[in-house]
């Protein structure tokens, strides 16, 4: 999808019947907030009739606390699309990452020295429970992982691995490699500046954006889609309206037709009302 406008000067609105958001870095703030200004845009998309969900790659779980807050009413996409789940967390569609890949990707993120993380059975699995970032996890999933020695058992039952680390042009320069070494058979992207993501192949969010058009028959260009990170960019070239926050890198708000401001900055409510609400 072509970058247009980004400054403002809005034009003609299109005619939006559903909106998908990304969860961390978009439609909650750095501290995994939702602000009384997004939850209030969500309220008025309800009201002006339009629907709206989220697509994240956060595991089902780390859902559950938005369908409290915000009170989501339609399936979501985790993992970033791999798996789909209704608002009472029930799976919908699931698709695992083949095992041998699994397995691959595994070896190939622990040698490059990032600490692995595993989301299995339900699970956040990993080895030190003090390690970076786990911290951050626990605040966002509002749950506590699952210690384990050996991460080989799981893989064949894996549905998202993360590769951690504080060294973020080590990350970035590690996605590249490892997408390149799997791939068509599986789906990497970095999902934050300091998560590397390997998801199962053919499904992201993308593929989310079209399984919601079908699922409630609103063609794909009636759709518009809010992201910040590279995960976010299949949404925006299937959905008919992308918009990219203001903290996403240039690379991703060139994929987006609009920019609105950060989502520290109540980015997503800024973006609602400028771009979508009458």
């Amino acid at each position: 999808m072509r970058r247009t406008d980004q400054d403002g000067g809005e034009g003609e609105r299109p005619d939006i019947a559903l909106v998908i958001s990304d969860v961390d870095g978009t439609l909650v703030t750095t501290d995994k907030a939702v602000t009384p200004a997004a939850a209030a845009a969500i309220r008025r998309l309800d009201e002006a009739g339009i629907a709206f969900t989220v697509a994240s790659s956060r595991p089902p779980i780390g859902l559950a606390g938005l369908v409290d807050r915000l009170g989501l009413r339609l399936p979501m996409g985790a993992f970033n699309g791999a798996t789909v789940v209704g608002p009472d967390l029930a799976t919908l569609s699931e698709t695992l990452i083949p095992e041998a890949t699994a397995r691959e990707a595994a070896a190939r993120l622990q040698a490059a020295g990032l600490d692995l993380w595993v989301f299995a059975r339900g699970r956040w699995w990993l080895r030190d429970g003090q390690a970076p970032y786990t911290d951050v996890e626990r605040r966002t999933l509002q749950a506590e992982p699952a210690l384990t020695a050996d991460f080989g058992p799981l893989l064949g039952s894996a549905s998202k691995l993360v590769g951690v680390s504080p060294d973020f042009a080590h990350l970035a320069a590690c996605e590249a490699r490892l997408a390149q070494a799997l791939g068509p058979r599986a789906a990497v992207h970095r999902s934050q500046a300091y998560y590397l993501d390997v998801t199962p192949p053919g499904l992201d969010k993308g593929s989310f954006v079209t399984w919601m058009s079908r699922h409630l028959d609103i063609p794909e260009h009636r759709i518009a889609t809010f992201g910040d990170a590279g995960n976010d960019v299949a949404m925006f070239a299937r959905g008919g309206l992308g918009v990219a926050m203001g903290n996403a890198d240039s690379a991703v708000q060139a994929k987006a037709s609009r920019v609105t401001a950060s989502n520290d900055a109540d980015g997503f409510a800024e973006g609602v009302a400028r771009f979508i609400l009458p």
